[in-house]
């Protein structure tokens, strides 16, 4: 007998305050992103799989994800935007990260472990720094990859281009968008 799929959604950097060289046209490109990601999430929702968001701490090392989301809706503007629509909701996990991997010095695997996740849906931004280095750290550890290609962003669309390119290569990921499959969601 098959063992059933346990996908987790892990949403990258989405409480962001883009306030670094090239953050307003990942800020843009994020907004646009919402509606598709709103819809990812609420398939995992309704399917009963997991959502983690993880997130940058910007280096403050005294505060929480809630203070996280705050700072992001008091900038207004695209980080604003992207903060009301897309802020965890109830059953939602989260995790800080210190840098760009969500792997790396976070309780991302003890959480994974505890959630039986058997294969991973990488979603956020961006696309060429830390989503990508989450697929790096995700691979290593044997975890199944799918990259929708319509829930991620970078600040120009070569660098997700060539992001999107390098995971489905080089990691096995699969790179498809969320948009038109149907079913259970499944990362291969």
């Amino acid at each position: 007998m098959k063992t059933p799929r346990r996908p987790v959604l892990l949403l990258i950097d989405l409480v962001n305050h883009f306030d670094f060289p090239g953050g307003d046209a990942l800020g843009r490109s994020t907004r646009r992103l919402v509606p598709a990601l709103l819809r990812l999430r609420e398939r995992f929702d309704r399917a009963g799989h997991p959502v983690v968001y993880c997130n940058d701490n910007w280096m403050q090392w005294q505060g929480g994800f809630p203070d996280l989301v705050a700072a992001c809706r008091d900038c207004g503007g695209d980080a604003g935007q992207v903060a009301d629509r897309l802020a965890p909701c109830e059953g939602h996990y989260y995790v800080l990260k210190p840098k760009h991997s969500a792997f790396m010095a976070s309780p991302l695997p003890v959480l994974l472990a505890q959630l039986q996740a058997d294969a991973l849906v990488l979603a956020g931004v961006a696309t060429d720094s830390c989503i990508l280095a989450t697929a790096l750290d995700a691979n290593a550890r044997d975890f199944p990859l799918w990259i929708p290609s319509d829930c991620t962003a970078a600040i120009t669309p070569e660098r997700k281009r060539r992001a999107l390119r390098t995971m489905q290569e080089s990691m096995s990921a699969s790179v498809r968008p969320a948009a038109g499959t149907r079913g259970t969601v499944r990362a291969k």
